[in-house]
């Protein structure tokens, strides 16, 4: 049984002291005992900060980007390393806005995939269609390439200690979201995929979550599909409540 995980991704929100302050609203009414594991990504400058008011939780802290060096003359850039001496146990890697604003292709996400298993993180990786594209009746194309240079990089032994991050790019701060049927037929190619490049233990193994306008009201819908397992959380998790009920449906499937 695979274990559910919600991870929220703030994208460029909160000042430190902001960001402290929605923890400590999150840790107030986080459930206890809970097996549904959850995951914060706040900005670079926030890492610390927030790692340090988590200590004494079960919330685990990730990081929004990373670069592929390992070190050098990278103005600007952060490394798994980096990630990792900051407490950093999650990575997103090549969010749609990744691909969008900073060009960044499916080589580069191999890349950074690599450079973050490298460092012992998990990395997070995000895979999706445009309006276009769907419109275009190519989706399938596009996730299985995401797929395939994506993950060219890794041993089949490594595959099931990755995270998948279905996140249709139509749906993400738009208010639109898929529904679980679509999510979910998505969600099944990608680990009928798995399946078939890397075998079947690897594909029962590997967590695939949806990401794309995840609120309280269609959280608890997306989560009883069979292969979602979880949520990658955009606006909904700068909300103390609505963060913590989506994490309350993840726990009733």
């Amino acid at each position: 049984m695979r274990a559910k995980l919600i991870a929220g991704n703030w994208k460029m929100h909160k000042s430190v002291d902001q960001g402290l302050e929605l923890i400590a609203q999150i840790l107030e009414q986080y459930p206890a005992g809970t097996n549904i594991e959850t995951v914060v990504c706040p900005p670079f400058p926030l890492l610390v900060p927030i790692r340090d008011a988590l200590k004494r939780s079960s919330v685990k802290l990730g990081a929004q980007d990373v670069y592929y060096r390992k070190e050098g003359a990278f103005t600007g850039q952060v490394s798994a390393a980096m990630l990792r001496s900051a407490g950093c146990q999650y990575v997103i890697v090549g969010h749609s806005e990744r691909r969008q604003y900073f060009n960044e292709d499916d080589n580069t996400v191999a890349l950074k995939l690599r450079a973050a298993l490298d460092a012992g993180l998990t990395p997070i990786m995000c895979i999706g269609e445009r309006l276009e594209e769907r419109k275009a009746k190519v989706v399938f194309d596009v996730v299985d390439r995401q797929l395939r240079i994506g993950m060219s990089a890794l041993s089949a032994a490594e595959v099931s200690s990755i995270v998948i991050a279905y996140e249709p790019v139509w749906a993400i701060g738009t208010g639109e979201t898929a529904t679980p049927a679509q999510a979910q037929e998505v969600h099944q190619f990608i680990r009928s995929e798995i399946n078939r490049r890397y075998g079947l233990e690897n594909a029962g193994k590997i967590r695939i979550l949806y990401g794309g306008s995840v609120k309280p009201g269609n959280a608890a819908a997306l989560f009883a599909m069979p292969d979602i397992d979880g949520g990658l959380i955009g606006g909904a998790c700068l909300n103390a409540i609505e963060f913590i009920q989506i994490v309350q449906a993840a726990e009733q499937k």
